[in-house]
């Protein structure tokens, strides 16, 4: 059996890894996806990875650090290789690449009505928060 195999992001998967964002319906009207990758390859793109099945970009976790919390974004497998622990390995991935430069706990936001993924991090460990999200945004993406 072929295993996933994870790598950190270049600058030629934008394609792909856009393809796969909207194939698993991750992408919001209001986030430009390119401009997404274009400020993480600013900062910290060795916490941007790639997981690859047969040579083919089949799953993405985009990971943060702020020197208090991690942060995990566009977490995501391609539709026809889902339930197979890709998920679980992207993640496992991106928890070791914090852990190694000494990030204490991991955050993450889950849009309320996404039931099936919110499963899946209380599957692998996750709480829910006492906490409210709030944000502002500073620049608008066209």
């Amino acid at each position: 059996m072929v295993q996933l195999k994870i790598r950190i992001f270049k600058e030629n998967d934008s394609r792909d890894i856009i393809s796969l964002w909207e194939q698993c319906k991750l992408i919001v009207p209001w986030n430009n996806p390119q401009y997404d990758i274009d400020r993480k390859m600013k900062d910290s793109p060795e916490l941007f990875f790639v997981g690859e099945f047969n040579g083919c970009i089949i799953a993405s976790c985009m990971a943060g650090y702020d020197g208090h919390r991690g942060w995990i974004y566009y977490l995501a497998v391609h539709p026809d290789h889902r339930r197979k622990s890709y998920a679980l390995a992207m993640m496992s991935f991106a928890e070791k690449s914090l852990r190694k430069i000494g990030c204490p706990k991991i955050d993450l936001m889950i849009r309320n009505t996404n039931s099936d993924v919110i499963a899946f991090y209380k599957q692998i460990g996750y709480n829910a928060d006492p906490v409210v999200v709030m944000s502002k945004r500073l620049i608008e993406d066209k």
